[in-house]
């Protein structure tokens, strides 16, 4: 019976993902059968953490990120827990041996989500390094499947990646931030009158981060390298798109890729990985 509690809590996880991003979704299902369920199960834990702080504004979040955090390293150690979501996450982090500093940088930057509303520049490091650049770090651990050698050659590349997703989330998703929640992660930007150099300098730090990312997708096993590419795809065009906006319409709406242009670019992929040219 053990097994199916093991399959209902990972469908949890598995329907979480997809309820909440569909883009990230297909790109979990361009991995390796084997990579698919993990990542499901890192991504569901991160959904859940974060809608506590950006969602239940009618409870206290403290209360709840704080026993969110404590029943997480509860699984972890006991190696079960009857949230299924957290009961998944302790399962592929205990699977794949995920180091738990990057857990517990995690929960910082969220528990800094609680009531941090503008960060310096140090500040917007380490709330990127745990918001984000973690994520990716635990994604890594299941990508390389044990090689650790493999991980430390492509830790880089991986924050990274993260730091560019997270980077564009923050653009697109600026008129709520600013206007529903107060928040400004980006130092030194007024967004009460965001300027075309201000938005040219986060720009040109973002396109660092993707050009950084690629040099390591290149080089993840093969089971993990598509996948991975499709959502770097993805990100980058979204990014494109918001690079040819004026500052102002980003204030304005959240800038989005239809369903027509996600195919179009899961079709450029695939072109480009059977030839090779990634």
């Amino acid at each position: 019976m053990m097994k199916i509690f093991h399959t209902v809590s990972e469908a949890c996880s598995k329907f979480t993902t997809e309820r909440y991003s569909t883009s990230f979704s297909s790109a979990i299902r361009m991995l390796h059968a084997d990579l698919r369920q993990p990542i499901f199960n890192i991504y569901g834990f991160v959904r859940f953490a974060d809608e506590i702080v950006d969602t239940f504004h009618n409870h206290d979040k403290e209360t709840l990120l704080a026993e969110f955090k404590d029943e997480t390293y509860k699984a972890i150690n006991r190696g079960i827990s009857l949230n299924p979501i957290l009961h998944s996450f302790q399962k592929t982090v205990n699977e794949y041996g995920i180091d738990h500093h990057l857990i517990d940088a995690f929960f910082y930057s969220m528990e800094l989500d609680l009531d941090k509303k503008q960060y310096d520049a140090k500040g917007y490091e380490e709330y990127i390094y745990g918001s984000a650049e973690v994520v990716g770090l635990m994604c890594l651990y299941v990508f390389c499947e044990g090689k650790k050698d493999l991980y430390e050659q492509l830790k880089a590349p991986a924050r990274s990646l993260g730091a560019a997703f997270q980077k564009v989330n923050f653009l697109r998703d600026i008129k709520a931030d600013f206007e529903g929640m107060n928040r400004v992660y980006f130092p030194n930007c007024d967004f009460s009158n965001f300027s075309h150099d201000q938005k040219l300098c986060i720009e040109s730090d973002i396109q660092k981060d993707f050009d950084d990312a690629y040099e390591g997708i290149v080089k993840l096993p093969l089971k993990a390298r598509f996948g991975v590419y499709v959502a770097y795809r993805y990100y980058l065009s979204l990014f494109s798109k918001i690079k040819r906006l004026h500052p102002q319409r980003i204030m304005e709406e959240r800038i989005r890729i239809p369903n027509y242009g996600k195919i179009m670019i899961l079709a450029k992929a695939g072109v480009r990985s059977q030839l090779n040219i990634l």
